[in-house]
């Protein structure tokens, strides 16, 4: 009998919040997972001792050919590789296009000199690439929108996607997903924590659709995104198929929290700004990036994250299974219980 030989899947990126369940659901569905890290990179959602570690200097495209080449399971290397690798804020916004532009750009080259670009390549880029669409009647952002990103962040991304696309070769998959949450990430968590502080702070006074997906329904997409035939070459949105109110997330969160009042704070829009440029300025003294800065405040001020998932739907059946509400009961519940184990 001939023995299964499993498919090989290298993730990029692997360290961080998203990362470790990638690494998980490989593991999962049969693959041989190898995971791309930084020799700093933390580890502790990376304990499966299945998984093959891979350490790269991004800044050293010499020493990222050689481990590729050292690394690889064949010369011809892994059926599929996952890019997630990326910044979301820096200190420096020069960093942007370092790390979500020139990064990749170097990675895909030393893979198609070297004879070994994958069955597929999915890139998770973000819903940022698109940039602000219809704020005034709220249609949804679809996967043919026209991309005019006002954020740097967004526009790293969609310059990542652009390059990808000039390449009638490469079989890339490109993912754009909302905001996304749960266990571990730390941009929601903030949020929380504030609305169990009893304040939840919002900008602007128009209406405004946010969007959501929680991370398990986010990587099983991947899964299936690579397991289709139908996928090749195609841009995703990846989202809950509903829009909430910031008022909404407020109540589920508050709810999970055991009832807590919370005073809503409405902030205008100039103070925002006011308050993001300082955080910038000051996080750039200290080296360090701020999770409040311009480029944030254009996402916050962002009024329709509204989505339509259709082509991923049609293509490998994504439907995503969490909703907000289940979502935000499992995310807050891993927030108390951490709070109460630090106590």
């Amino acid at each position: 009998m001939t023995a299964t030989i499993n498919k090989t899947l290298l993730i990029i990126g692997a360290g961080g919040f998203i990362g470790g369940f990638i690494a998980a659901e490989g593991l999962r569905r049969g693959y041989d997972v190898w995971v791309g890290v930084r020799q700093s990179t933390s580890r502790r959602y990376l304990t499966d001792p299945r998984l093959k570690f891979v350490v790269f200097d991004y800044d050293d495209p010499d020493q990222v050919e050689s481990t590729l080449l050292a690394n690889a399971p064949s010369p011809h290397g892994w059926n599929d590789i996952i890019w997630n690798l990326g910044a979301t804020k820096c200190a420096d916004f020069s960093q942007f296009n370092l790390i979500n532009f020139l990064y990749p750009r170097t990675f895909v080259e030393l893979l198609r000199r070297n004879n070994m670009v994958p069955d597929k390549f999915l890139y998770v880029s973000s819903l940022s690439a698109v940039g602000p669409s219809d704020e005034k009647g709220y249609s949804p952002i679809t996967s043919s929108t026209v991309p005019d990103p006002n954020t740097r962040y967004g526009l790293s991304k969609i310059k990542t996607e652009t390059y990808l696309e000039t390449l009638p070769d490469f079989p890339w998959i490109i993912f754009r997903p909302t905001g996304v949450y749960g266990p571990h990430e730390k941009d929601y968590l903030m949020m929380i924590k504030s609305i169990d502080s009893h304040f939840d702070f919002g900008v602007g006074y128009r209406p405004q659709l946010l969007t959501f997906i929680y991370v398990d329904d986010l990587v099983n997409a991947m899964f299936d995104a690579l397991a289709s035939d139908r996928t090749l070459r195609r841009k995703y949105i990846i989202s809950e198929d509903r829009a909430y109110s910031q008022k909404e997330f407020r109540t589920m969160v508050a709810q999970e929290l055991g009832n807590k009042w919370v005073v809503p704070v409405k902030l205008p829009l100039w103070t925002a700004y006011v308050a993001s440029v300082a955080c910038e300025k000051w996080g750039l003294l200290r080296g360090k990036p701020s999770t409040l800065n311009r480029d944030k405040f254009k996402i916050m001020k962002q009024r329709n994250w509204n989505c339509d998932i259709s082509d991923a739907r049609r293509d490998f059946g994504f439907t995503p299974r969490v909703s907000l509400r289940e979502g935000i009961h499992r995310t807050v519940s891993a927030y108390l219980k951490e709070k109460g184990e630090s106590r």
